[in-house]
């Protein structure tokens, strides 16, 4: 029965009704496929929103279900869920090591509070190499603030909660490659774009997407220019993201200027494909996100923003002030302001490498060995891959991946490990060092293992790192839906 329902269908019967979604149109010169999915909270589900894009409507209707899905089954699998309780010390003595996540592998922020008898709350995950069981501090393991209800531990959370590492399909292995892919795409690109951009533009002579090159065609025809750059190529993967503007500067929101469009795959044109879609539909994306209302109203159904405005509190954290205050900042400078910030960064061309260079992968897109190809390739080097399977009352399930010894949120939050020290002296970036303290910095939290290997104590420069980001801030973090509307509408 299945296989004659399309994969919107099948997600939308995973969940309780009413899943309000729409297209949103009409926000670009550009009008790709942009949609949006709500499933209201109730006493069946706790709900969850997702906005999803694509080379057709279908496409963009089953993205943003499957991302509703992530943050709704991600939700309704942490509620009422008993945390075990215990520092780093008892739960390895209760436990065995080999059975507990050391949370120094897990990029912590430098300089945080942090030792082995911190007390701590741990959640299982599953160790895809061998089925076992390993428990992980609870704020790893979740993906928005409302997935840990109740009380954090004595000393608070070891990080902020983020949303790495998630995936939602129709069968386990493909939930799991596909949050995977996310955790490679967020290391590869930590500390390499956005305001550590290193300009590597990427020649796509020999693209042969057709998706892609009638994209490429469409934005050329808009005025809009677009530009694809590599972060990495570790593991096999083509880590890319596609950022530009209009080239007359006419975005009706400026906050359009600063669209990015990321991608990670083990196949090139792939990886191309869903950078440049994400980009083009990200340029509305971000003018729905962020614009004034009465640029948002015409794009949604009647109701809608009343509905929205009156059930939905705005959805930002209060750590998060740094984030609206920087997306304020972007709208009061206009678009040609917010371009010239960008010119040294986020559209800076340094270098070029060929695309028919960086790997390719014989199988499709979305081919049936992809599972295999991304998580051998990772446990090959070395990682563990540590999986939370969410399912719900239907086809769809979600996963949850954390992989130990990845980087991610370096330069928002200032978590950083020991790949992320190696990159930033390799690149003699001067925001860390090994060795003796240079006064003032972060000590970043390491194994023992890790700081033999680097030859002694790290240390990060959280100011310089917050300097080096100063206005781009809102390219870090966004602050929830409509939010800034709801501020310039006081």
């Amino acid at each position: 029965m299945t296989g004659t329902l399309t994969a919107s269908q099948r997600y939308l019967d995973s969940f309780p009704a009413p899943v309000d979604e729409f297209a949103i149109e009409g926000l670009d010169v550009l009008d790709v496929p942009l949609h949006s999915a709500v499933l209201t909270p109730s006493p069946a589900h706790p709900g969850g929103s997702g906005l999803g894009y694509g080379a057709t409507r279908e496409e963009a209707r089953t993205g943003a279900l499957g991302e509703m899905a992530e943050m709704a089954l991600s939700l309704r699998a942490h509620q009422g869920v008993q945390r075990e309780q215990g520092s780093y010390a008892e739960m390895t003595r209760r436990h065995g090591r080999d059975r507990v996540a050391d949370p120094r592998t897990l990029c912590l922020e430098a300089g945080s509070a942090h030792d082995d008898d911190r007390p701590l709350q741990w959640l299982p995950m599953t160790r895809q190499r061998d089925g076992e069981t390993v428990l992980v501090p609870a704020e790893l393991v979740a993906s928005a603030p409302d997935d840990l209800p109740g009380d954090p531990p004595p000393g608070g959370w070891l990080t902020t909660v983020v949303t790495n590492g998630q995936g939602a399909a129709f069968d386990a292995d493909r939930a799991v490659a596909h949050a995977l892919l996310e955790v490679l795409q967020r290391d590869g690109n930590a500390t390499s774009f956005r305001a550590m951009d290193r300009g590597v533009v990427v020649d796509l002579a020999g693209l042969r997407d057709p998706d892609a090159l009638s994209l490429l065609d469409r934005l050329d025809a808009a005025g809009i220019d677009v530009v694809v750059k590599l972060a990495a190529t570790e593991f096999g993967v083509v880590d890319l993201y596609a950022v530009g503007c209009s080239r007359d500067l006419s975005e009706p929101v400026p906050v359009m200027a600063t669209a990015c469009g990321e991608a990670a795959h083990p196949d090139r044109d792939t990886a191309v494909r869903k950078a440049l879609h994400e980009f083009a539909s990200a340029r509305s994306r971000k003018a729905f996100m962020h614009g004034p209302f009465d640029v948002v109203l015409p794009a949604t159904p009647p109701g809608y923003l009343d509905h929205w405005r009156g059930g939905h509190p705005p959805e930002r954290l209060v750590e998060e002030d740094r984030a609206l205050e920087a997306m304020l900042a972007w709208t009061r400078m206009g678009t040609a302001a917010l371009v010239d910030l960008l010119q040294d960064t986020v559209l800076s061309r340094r270098s070029t490498v060929a695309l028919t260079d960086l790997p390719a992968w014989s199988g499709s897109g979305d081919g049936g060995d992809l599972p295999a190809t991304v998580l051998g390739a990772v446990q090959a080097a070395g990682h563990d891959v540590l999986v939370e399977l969410q399912p719900s009352v239907g086809d769809a399930v979600a996963a949850k991946v954390l992989v130990p010894g990845l980087e991610v949120e370096t330069m928002s939050y200032g978590r950083i490990g020991e790949r992320g020290v190696r990159r930033l002296i390799e690149h003699d970036e001067g925001l860390a060092v090994v060795g003796a303290d240079p006064g003032g910095w972060a000590r970043v939290h390491l194994t023992p293992g890790a700081e033999e290997r680097l030859g002694g104590p790290a240390w990060f420069d959280r100011a310089g790192a917050d300097r080096r980001v100063g206005a781009l801030y809102a390219l870090y973090r966004e602050p929830g839906r409509h939010t800034v509307a709801e501020v310039l509408a006081r």
